[in-house]
């Protein structure tokens, strides 16, 4: 819940052109409902980043207060949506057949999804995490406009970041159960980016916090570059 439509509109001015200076990564920004157009408004014609939006209801229409339907973000301009992120699960009671609902109507609707797993703390202390991605995995749908998000719930908005050997494995299990690609989240930053980027199973980056500054968003899609040279 950061930037509203001035500041948005302002951002994506500034990081319209990214994609042709990072060249090979694809950049897709989500910004609140309330700075959907004016973002897509910054990027003007032209521009190669996709904007998603950050939630989506499973229904075309109808009474649901507070909720937003697929048809009503493709009218907009937006390319996706974000589904099953950590704070809605944490925060708002989102469950796993919530998220596979409105994952398989924003792709019914002609949208992309990146869809979000993870364990918080406890579930991985206590040995659960594989489980808990299985059961997550399990409600979403297999489609080509599917990338899955792993944010360990631990690693949001905290500070700590998975090790990348443990990034690694979370992805690596991931994929034995899921055919789409997926990108990591949790206190991605310029600083720890290629370490991370630069694991076999790890697609790309869902990236909180440091993504509100140009410069150091930029950063991490140039890591995302140099990661892919290298590898």
């Amino acid at each position: 819940m950061f930037k509203g439509a001035h500041e948005a509109r302002a951002f994506a001015t500034r990081i319209r052109h990214l994609p042709e200076h990072v060249p090979g990564v694809d950049v897709v920004v989500c910004p609140p409902f309330a700075s959907l157009h004016a973002t897509l408004q910054g990027l003007g014609d032209g521009s190669l980043v996709r904007v998603y939006a950050q939630n989506v209801h499973w229904e075309l229409e109808g009474a649901f207060t507070g909720e937003v339907s697929a048809p009503m973000l493709a009218e907009l301009g937006v390319a996706g949506s974000l589904v099953g992120h950590s704070e809605r699960r944490q925060y708002f009671g989102e469950t796993d057949e919530a998220v596979g609902r409105r994952a398989e109507a924003a792709l019914e609707a002609g949208l992309s999804v990146i869809a979000c797993v993870g364990e918080t703390e406890p579930e991985r202390e206590n040995e659960q995490t594989e489980a808990v991605l299985s059961r997550q995995l399990a409600s979403l749908p297999r489609h080509g406009r599917l990338v899955i998000a792993y944010e360990p719930v631990w690693a949001i908005g905290t500070g700590r970041t998975a090790t990348p050997e443990m990034a690694q494995v979370a992805h690596a299990f991931i994929k034995s159960l899921h055919p789409a690609p997926v990108l990591y989240g949790g206190s991605v930053k310029p600083e720890n980016a290629l370490v991370l980027l630069s694991q076999p199973d790890v697609d790309g980056a869902l990236v909180g916090g440091a993504s509100l500054d140009p410069v150091s968003f930029e950063g991490i899609c140039r890591a995302g570059v140099e990661a892919a040279d290298t590898a």
